[in-house]
């Protein structure tokens, strides 16, 4: 309690000078400016991100942004109270030039039930300029500062109790660009990760509320991309092509991890470090501290999926910090394989194409969901397996052969030698218990009625009787 009346006097410091604003103050979101060295900012929403600055002098820049609290997906049929800057998580990417004043207006939304303010690492001054941004709901308030330092930055609000308002969604980005500006790309993305702490446990349906213990203890419900699983997935991928160079502003808003950010399948070219001015080169994996940012650059040189993803990997498979990059153009075999090569003996080629049986949308939507996020790593988007190692579950004989066993793999995870089609695989494969019974139920109902599967859906009762019968591990013999 201590604690938050501290940060309560820090940061409101200017709560009675704010009271007396007028509520809205007189300039409004794109109203016209006449003053020739003053500009509108233009922001813009995850992944997107503003055009480069190719003036060459100094401005006062105008930036307008609302604070919106709302009901969204956080997963699937899983919603949650975001606080956000711009009804977006995360908030508006801002973009000025080094030299630049910027004058902020904060805008708290009458609906609102909670003052809000913000702390952008981008400013020199007490607080970041959340002593003089705490604002009332109804109300706004103005902060102006010198863009002292280039680099890429986080802002977040920093009202009491302040890791609340972050674990809520509430954090951005502001890139204060040098005079001669960055080297040039073809494309550039906003990604930003968060973790978040909900009072249900992961996938669990409904619209979930925050949970201060588990924030406290460190123990996040998800972390993810852009504020949401999937934000960055099938019809959300980013997409590019052979030969672009691409950036990737990446920023974590923590409140809590650090992010080992990662792209499968890719080296960066550059990393500016910490979003800062040191230039690493041939980087894997970059850290990416919690209120901190990192700048990377690679050229896409072989077509096909990437998958970026916080290599802290349970992360990226069991919490939901996990991307897409899709790069599309012609085969490139001197740098990468085109094909798989697969033996005579490893048995038909595996379907390329799913063919979902449609008997129930909801649940095999759901479905399609768990499996995208829980399977999709070892037996790939199409149920093809990877020859030699992971089984197909597409045409899977053995799946289908026994209902029963399939939820105990499930459940309990599978040790022992596997024949499907006529390959033989020696496989582990580790217990899913974790999930519920509604998805396991909901995920054997996608792949038995997927890919050529002509299988009978599976029920949550099934799942739940195996589960109360024991769940050890299912061991198959050739």
């Amino acid at each position: 309690m201590r604690v938050h009346i501290a940060l309560g006097i820090l940061f409101s410091g200017v709560v009675a000078g704010a009271s007396t604003a007028p509520i809205w103050l007189a300039r409004s979101e794109g109203a016209p400016i006449s003053d020739p060295k003053t500009v509108q900012a233009e922001l813009a929403f995850a992944p997107s991100v503003p055009p480069p600055i190719h003036r060459k002098s100094e401005k006062r820049v105008v930036v307008d942004i609302e604070v919106k609290e709302l009901v969204a997906p956080i997963a699937g049929d899983t919603t949650y109270t975001f606080w956000t800057f711009g009804g977006h998580v995360p908030g508006p990417f801002i973009r000025v030039r080094l030299g630049d004043t910027v004058e902020l207006h904060l805008k708290n939304a009458p609906e609102n039930r909670m003052p809000h303010n913000i702390d952008l690492h981008a400013v020199t001054g007490p607080g970041g300029g959340a002593p003089r941004t705490f604002t009332a709901p109804g109300h706004q308030t103005e902060l102006v500062f010198k863009a002292l330092r280039a680099g890429l930055f986080v802002y977040h609000c920093a009202a009491a109790p302040v890791g609340m308002h972050i674990a809520n969604g509430m954090y951005g980005l502001i890139l204060v660009e040098p005079p001669e500006g960055l080297p040039p790309v073809d494309r550039e993305f906003y990604v930003m990760q968060g973790d978040f702490y909900t009072t249900g446990d992961y996938h669990a349906k409904g619209l979930q509320s925050f949970d201060m213990q588990k924030a406290i203890d460190e123990r996040p419900t998800y972390v993810l991309f852009n504020g949401a699983e999937g934000s960055l997935t099938g019809k959300n991928a980013l997409h590019a092509n052979v030969g672009d160079k691409i950036r990737i502003f990446v920023g974590n808003g923590g409140p809590n991890l650090v992010s080992s950010f990662h792209l499968i399948g890719e080296i960066f070219d550059r990393v500016y470090r910490e979003g800062g001015t040191p230039v690493d080169t041939n980087v894997q994996t970059t850290l990416v501290p919690s209120g901190g940012a990192a700048i990377v650059e690679f050229t896409a040189r072989v077509p096909g999926s990437y998958a970026m993803v916080d290599h802290s990997i349970f992360r990226a498979f069991n919490k939901g910090a996990v991307g897409t990059l899709v790069v599309d153009g012609p085969p490139q075999p001197d740098l990468y394989s085109a094909e798989t090569h697969v033996s005579p003996f490893a048995g038909d080629d595996a379907p390329s194409t799913a063919t979902v049986a449609a008997r129930d949308d909801d649940r095999l939507a759901a479905g399609a969901r768990v499996f995208a996020t829980t399977c999709a790593v070892c037996h790939q988007a199409s149920g093809q397996g990877v020859p030699h190692v992971f089984p197909p579950l597409a045409g899977s004989d053995f799946l289908m052969a026994d209902k029963d066993r399939a939820i105990g793999i499930v459940l309990g995870g599978l040790h022992g030698h596997v024949t499907v089609k006529g390959q033989t695989f020696d496989s582990v494969m580790p217990s899913q218990a974790h999930l519920t019974d509604d998805e396991i139920a909901d995920v054997l109902t996608y792949v038995r009625g997927s890919w050529g599967n002509p299988g009978d859906p599976v029920s949550s009762d099934e799942v739940a009787k195996k589960r109360a019968a024991g769940t050890p591990v299912v061991t198959a013999e050739r």
